[in-house]
């Protein structure tokens, strides 16, 4: 099933292919092979695909990046994500084990022509100083620009980067032409960010976007968000409403789907892919249609 044309693109995030594994457990490799979850992917009609470090440095070992590269653009996936590096900003053993990821997944994005990298802020909620964070940034940055790709920064509830108002000033600051943030609706949903905040973005700095749905808030927020995460249009969040305060900021995709939850997980590949795929698409048709009516009535 190809993409109709006028439609939106869709990423698939690694999480919504991945199969039946879980976030920071210890092995994070999805049990279903990167050549499936490609095919999986175009067929269901995404134009690109999400990889995990883990599982990208599995599959390089066994295939090449080459071969990877190849597998990518025969299939008509243009758009590659590559994820997670964190502790860029830290110190001592955590910036050395972050650096060898960085290197790894820096390499990788130059080989396979990857949009971007996903960076986040502290997994533990320790705060930083803006001054060392933004010279850690603007330097990655640099780094990436050399490998031809672009850095994204995921607002997380848990960090101090948790909203556009506490990383704007990080961006303002390293001025970095290839960076920009990911703005997913499941984390700024949970960190009470309103949308008419998002509309009023400098569309320079929305660089990339996550799709997905979810129930009210249940326990811990990090179990949350691994656990029970829904389809979109199954679950309360105002996806119209965050699709059109992206849109007014000029973002036009491609959409990342990114579904993480118990019943997704043990889905058949091809019912996982189609499945997100289907679901986020009639989230555009029904802005389709309401701008239709708007229109008319004008």
């Amino acid at each position: 099933m190809g993409t109709a044309i006028g439609e939106p693109g869709f990423l698939a995030s690694y999480w919504t292919l991945a199969g039946d594994v879980l976030p920071r457990s210890p092995s994070q490799i999805s049990p279903h092979s990167f050549e499936s979850r490609v095919r999986a992917a175009a067929q269901a009609g995404y134009t690109g695909l999400g990889l995990m470090n883990d599982d990208l440095a599995a599959t390089t070992r066994r295939m090449g990046l080459s071969a990877m590269r190849r597998c990518l653009d025969d299939h008509g996936l243009r758009h590659l994500e590559l994820e997670f590096l964190g502790d860029w900003f830290a110190d001592s053993e955590r910036r050395a084990a972050s650096d060898r990821t960085r290197a790894e997944l820096l390499a990788a994005a130059q080989a396979l022509g990857a949009r971007h990298i996903k960076i986040g802020g502290d997994r533990y909620g320790a705060h930083w100083p803006l001054a060392q964070l933004v010279d850690s940034f603007a330097r990655l940055c640099e780094e990436a620009a050399r490998h031809g790709t672009a850095i994204v920064l995921e607002l997380l509830p848990w960090t101090q980067l948790a909203t556009p108002a506490q990383a704007l000033p990080l961006l303002e600051q390293a001025q970095a032409s290839n960076a920009g943030l990911l703005l997913d609706v499941w984390h700024l949903q949970r960190a009470g960010v309103p949308w008419s905040s998002l509309a009023a973005l400098p569309p320079r700095w929305v660089r990339a976007a996550e799709l997905s749905d979810a129930g009210p808030p249940e326990g811990d927020v990090w179990a949350d968000t691994i656990h029970r995460r829904r389809l979109c249009g199954e679950g309360g969040f105002d996806l119209r409403g965050f699709i059109q305060a992206l849109q007014a900021t000029g973002f036009d995709g491609p959409w990342g789907i990114e579904i993480i939850s118990d019943t997704h997980r043990t889905l058949p590949l091809s019912a996982a892919a189609q499945r997100a795929i289907d679901t986020a698409r009639q989230q555009f048709v029904q802005n389709a249609s309401s701008q239709l009516r708007e229109n008319a009535i004008r």
